[in-house]
């Protein structure tokens, strides 16, 4: 997984979570001509806070949507195959959008027809009773909610979904909670090493499941935050005992959502089916119009593009759930009349960087030129202009709070095309003129395209680059490994919810590099570290956000360790038979819980 209003810690709010700075959806294309280059200024009208919803918030049906019909079967094409199915295992956006199809948690975000959100519970009653100024969480199921081969869930189920979180075997997931009850960095690891598979759990003291509908958190610190952390697809439910099979689950999870998966075909395709243990009267954000849906993967953006621009057979009953319009199709796009009115777009969290691996680029001179080398411009401009994107001057995005207009001390709004001169220099005072660089890329259009103009800039300034191309669709996991082979590589990274909390801790703890983790440049710096830990204990969430924008300073002006590129925009196009597309406010796509065929 947004905005710029500061959060109230007394409220118990925070700005719209990832994807807060949503456009509403194009269904007239009358914004098609929208100049796209307001980040800023846009965010700061469209950003909203985010209440927590109690109970009479948090019940099913979901609000009908408009001319909503049941049936048929929605096609979706899609770039990447899923690298993960088990829930404590997904942490970037396509499972994200594909979680709210097929797993629930305690809570989620429900969002109205005009875009507004609500924390509500989900598996819960509500969003959680908080005492003991937010160390004490309680949570208490709703009756009837089941698994997909009808089993009850019970508070066991999500005590189990935690502590298998602890094993060893996950890796890829969110951590928040984990560190939170337990400890920061990797050392929550210690409190349950196996996790909860010889047997042992989580003392009481900790993690209580006083009955079989009760949950009760107990932290050491506040924790005001914890409704939005358990909002995301990590902290789904997993059914404890046998169905649980471990290292197995990620390719056959048993599901909870109004979905279920009926084949999966890695890297080919994937059905999914109604799910008829799910009851619509305990859910509060999810519909079940379409029959089902098959996605079929390897649809670079070109070819998703140019089929729904197309709009024959098929085609006019296809989305891609994050697949974007192709960037150098953008213009046929917006021009096309009938796929101008077939658009949904917004502001994504994003900030794309480029990652040094300060395990291996260990001087800040040599880091300092290659961050003056990259023309952003003209990345941006591979990445569809101003629709895609605008240049990055900073590590936060405009969607969080504590983001600084005009932030820029690398230049990179000033000098879009780049400063080679200035990084030549740099590189001559390093003594490194001619060094070799292995800069990682994955095997996307957009990405290869990066690629040319990146060399091109780097090698100006003095680099010799050896290019590595690496499978898109396990991109974040072989960067994700702390011995990954490369010197440069691009990432995305975008805020779990509205706070730099949710930025800075998980992006730079240096006492938090493992494999998996999204430390990826491994920064491992004392001053850091030390702030992390201080700022992450202040319980006034205005004071906690002037210290984390400090913090940010420190870390992209005297630490370096990622180039600030670019932050992220969407548009994306569907087919003419398909209703209730919108954009998702919590996976900053579009959302796939509204979808329908017209007919």
């Amino acid at each position: 997984m947004n905005a710029l209003s500061t959060r109230r810690a007394r409220a118990l709010v925070v700005a719209l979570a990832a994807g807060s700075m949503a456009l509403t959806g194009c269904s007239s294309g009358s914004s098609a001509g929208k100049d796209q280059s307001q980040t800023d200024k846009d965010a700061a009208g469209q950003s909203k806070a985010v209440p927590l919803g109690k109970a009479a918030e948090s019940v099913g049906p979901a609000a009908p949507v408009k001319g909503a019909k049941p049936g048929g079967t929605i096609r979706v094409y899609q770039r990447d195959s899923y690298n993960h199915l088990d829930p404590a295992q997904m942490y970037v956006s396509d499972m994200k959008v594909l979680s709210q199809l097929i797993f629930r948690g305690l809570t989620t975000f429900k969002q109205d027809d005009k875009g507004n959100a609500t924390v509500v519970g989900d598996l819960a009653t509500d969003s959680g009773q908080m005492s003991d100024g937010g160390k004490t969480w309680k949570y208490t199921l709703k009756d009837g909610v089941k698994f997909a081969d009808g089993t009850p869930i019970t508070s066991k189920d999500i005590r189990h979904t935690f502590e298998r979180q602890y094993a060893k075997f996950i890796t890829d997931g969110p951590t928040y909670i984990q560190q939170w009850l337990s400890g920061s960095g990797t050392s929550y690891r210690k409190a349950l090493p196996d996790g909860p598979y010889k047997g042992d759990h989580l003392p009481k003291s900790v993690l209580d499941t006083p009955d079989d509908k009760t949950i009760v958190f107990h932290f050491k610190q506040p924790q005001s935050q914890l409704p939005y952390a358990l909002t995301m697809p990590g902290y789904s439910a997993v059914p404890e005992g046998a169905k649980d099979t471990k290292d197995s689950y990620d390719v056959a999870p048993v599901c909870a959502g109004p979905y279920k998966i009926a084949s999966f075909k890695s890297g080919k395709s994937m059905k999914l089916v109604k799910n008829t243990n799910w009851d619509p009267k305990t859910d509060p954000m999810r519909h079940q119009y379409p029959d089902g849906y098959d996605i079929s993967f390897n649809h670079q953006a070109s070819d998703s593009t140019k089929r729904l621009m197309a709009d024959q057979g098929e085609a006019k009953n296809a989305v891609s759930f994050t697949n974007s319009v192709e960037p150098t199709l953008t213009k046929q796009v917006l021009e096309n009349a009938s796929a101008s009115k077939r658009l949904v777009q917004g502001y994504q969290p994003y900030v794309w960087q480029m990652n040094f691996n300060m395990d291996r680029i260990k001087d800040k001179k040599i880091r300092d030129a290659i961050t003056y080398a990259l023309p952003n411009g003209q990345i941006v401009r591979v990445n569809g202009g101003s629709y895609g994107g605008e240049i990055a001057g900073g590590l936060l995005a405009p969607t969080v709070a504590g983001y600084q207009k005009g932030y820029d001390p690398y230049g990179k709004i000033k000098h879009p095309n780049g400063e080679p001169e200035k990084a030549k220099k740099l590189l001559k005072e390093a003594g490194k003129t001619g060094m070799k660089l292995v800069y990682a890329y994955s095997n996307t259009e957009a990405r290869q395209k990066e690629a040319v103009v990146i060399e091109d800039a780097l090698t100006k300034a003095g680099f010799d680059v050896q290019k590595k191309e690496v499978d898109a669709a396990s991109w974040y996991e072989q960067m994700g490994k702390v011995d990954n082979g490369f010197d440069i590589y691009m990432t995305g990274w975008g805020q779990d919810w509205a706070d730099a909390s949710t930025v800075i801790p998980p992006s730079y703890d240096g006492t938090a590099i493992q494999d998996g983790a999204s430390n990826y440049s491994h920064v491992n710096d004392k001053h850091v570290n030390a702030e992390i830990a201080r700022i992450s204990k202040i319980a006034d969430a205005a004071k906690a956000t002037e210290e984390w924008e400090t913090l940010h300073k420190y870390i992209v002006e005297k630490v370096n360790p990622a180039a600030p590129v670019f932050y992220t925009k969407v548009l994306q196009l569907h087919g003419s038979n398909i209703g209730g597309a919108r954009y998702n406010v919590d996976a900053s796509y579009i959302d796939p819980t509204t979808l329908f065929l017209k007919k």
